[in-house]
């Protein structure tokens, strides 16, 4: 079993005894020159006292032993608390002796519910696709990629129809359904007519609308007590289809003494609601992943997620409370994951999706040609960096904050430079880096200049000791920030909080290329100072192979991590 920050840390706290959590990982490099973890020394207070942790406490933390639990080397106290180190070696051994597990999503040991994602952005033109809703699709692209990995059954809606979006996604490395065939809408309809709230004479339907539907019974059983806008109870008029502008409420309410939150049904609404019906009802084994809905999958068994943006949410509790009307088989479980708005500085408010897209695309051509000398946009080997860059920029930016914090974009040049060490180019430019780093190992290989790759069993990784240098060399750095808790931090990602009261639901999107940045940051430092491929001389190849077997476990994190985003490696930049 592979070790897990995890695991240690709660056989840590259990052995304190009764009572919350008390120590934490340690992250910073001046701190991990001494110690891996912390109790705090006022948190040891509220638990014991004044008085020292017992010394047979510190005697069962030093013996810790456990599936998963990182063996320790000391545990002693000082005057931040009590501080703890494991054994690095053999965490060395252990981690690097297995690094495909390590750069792996773990498998959840039983299937969790099925999820539909829904994104209503998908459902208009890319030149109609303004940024809120472009950050809604990646964020919905890039949940359904880790919830994937997860083994996760997702299901995806809408299918794209437009014949221009699919090219578009393509082009950002959004990897969604295209639509075959229109799903049937009958049932709906019938159910719809018998529903209508007849229109007085004086009222006129809006065109295009089949008859207004009174809501008022779920706003008040539902609505009320899980989250969905007050203002619901006023609004009157025809909605309009998820793919247009979003509805206002309507300027003129009706009183007080209304009985029916009235709500115009259309055929657009109903194929809206028939393609989500349908994604439920007729769940199909995922024949790409091989997993199938459990034997009895039901609409209980399933959770939908509208991933929408916050213009669109509106919009969103409306359909919501209609499809509950509809269909009595609708899940009970429908979550608002809703993405913050994103401002632009110095830019009008108007920028679309594919101009955001082109301006990234040209700020990359224009960059590569002054960092060669010469225009390389029509260069074949390079024609495909160029196609990445600009999407790595975006998806960076636009996922790095979580979703539902407003963003604010700076389109200036340095969003865009290798030396930023915020961007996703700085990510790709040290993916390439990786690589250049092992293609010269093996061309220096081929030369004679360096024996072949040796057994990782026969690597001695007690060569790696650069915990107390200063400045440490950052080996440890990269193992214990970076590989080992890569697969806790993808499980986090894929965690979304299914039995979470309320409407709304959070889900940690930022958390992957927050780490990606660091990693980059901490191998980017650590390959500044060190000087991997040594001189061929036989007495140093043995720290060579040990801190490449490190680096390999990097570069496999980072493709990892890189894939939950839709980015390939690059070689070279």
């Amino acid at each position: 079993m592979r070790l897990g920050i995890a695991e240690t840390l709660g056989a840590l706290n259990a052995a304190l005894g009764p009572g919350g959590p008390v120590w934490f990982k340690e992250t910073r490099a001046r701190h991990l020159r001494v110690r891996d973890f912390l109790a705090p020394r006022r948190a040891l207070q509220a638990r014991f006292g004044d008085d020292q942790v017992p010394e047979r406490v510190v005697h069962a933390i030093v013996g810790l032993q456990g599936p998963g639990v990182a063996p320790v080397l000391s545990c002693a106290p000082t005057p931040a608390g009590l501080a703890l180190q494991l054994r690095r070696s053999a965490v060395f051994e252990r981690v690097l002796g297995a690094v495909a597990a390590y750069a792996a999503p773990t498998v959840p040991a039983a299937l969790g519910p099925r999820v539909v994602l829904h994104c209503p952005a998908l459902r208009g033109s890319p030149c109609a696709l303004r940024l809120s809703q472009l950050r809604a699709v990646l964020v919905a692209d890039h949940l359904a990629r880790v919830l994937h990995a997860h083994r996760v059954s997702v299901r995806l809606v809408p299918a794209v129809r437009d014949p221009h979006m699919p090219t578009f996604l393509q082009q950002l490395r959004v990897d969604w359904p295209a639509a075959s065939e229109r799903a049937a809408t009958e049932a709906l309809r019938s159910r719809a007519l018998a529903e209508l709230t007849p229109a007085r004479n004086t009222e006129a339907l809006p065109p295009g609308a089949l008859g207004r539907v009174c809501l008022k019974e779920l706003v008040d059983e539902r609505g009320r007590t899980t989250g969905y806008d007050p203002n619901l109870d006023s609004c009157l008029g025809r909605t309009r289809s998820l793919a247009g502008p979003e509805s206002s409420r309507a300027p003129h309410s009706p009183p007080a003494s209304a009985l029916c939150v009235l709500f115009a049904v259309t055929e657009d609404l109903l194929a809206v609601l028939a393609e989500l019906q349908q994604a439920v009802q007729n769940w199909a084994e995922d024949s790409s992943l091989g997993l199938a809905a459990a034997p009895d999958a039901g609409a209980d068994s399933c959770m939908v997620v509208h991933v929408v943006s916050c213009e669109e949410e509106f919009q969103q509790q409306k359909l919501d409370l209609l499809w509950w009307k509809l269909d009595d088989q609708a899940p009970l479980r429908q979550k608002h994951l809703v993405c913050g708005p994103v401002k632009v500085a110095g830019a009008p408010g108007t920028l679309t999706a594919p101009e955001y897209y082109e301006f990234r695309h040209a700020q990359v051509c224009k960059a590569s040609a002054l960092k060669h000398g010469r225009d390389l946009a029509q260069d074949p080997a390079w024609m495909e960096i160029f196609r990445v860059l600009p999407v790595a920029t975006i998806k960076f930016e636009m996922l790095s904050t979580a979703p539902q914090s407003q963003l604010l974009l700076a389109l200036a040049d340095s969003s865009i430079s290798t030396k930023g060490t915020k961007s996703g180019t700085f990510v790709m430019y040290n993916c390439a880096r990786l690589a250049t780093l092992f293609e010269s190992y093996k061309c220096s290989m081929e030369r004679g200049l360096y024996p072949t790759f040796p057994p990782v069993s026969n690597l001695d990784f007690s060569l790696l000791h650069d915990e107390h240098p200063s400045p440490p060399q950052g080996e440890w750095l990269l193992l214990f920030n970076s590989v080992l808790p890569f697969p806790d931090l993808l499980s986090q990602t894929a965690a979304l909080p299914c039995t979470a009261p309320g409407l709304h639901i959070t889900a940690r999107t930022e958390m992957v290329c927050k780490f990606l940045v660091q990693l980059s940051m901490d191998f980017s430092s650590y390959y500044n100072r060190v000087h991997i491929l040594g001189e061929p001389r036989p007495h140093l190849f043995g720290q060579m192979f040990a801190r490449l077997q490190l680096l390999r476990a990097v570069r496999e994190v980072l493709h990892t991590g890189l894939a939950m985003l839709g980015l390939p490696p690059l070689s070279h930049i």
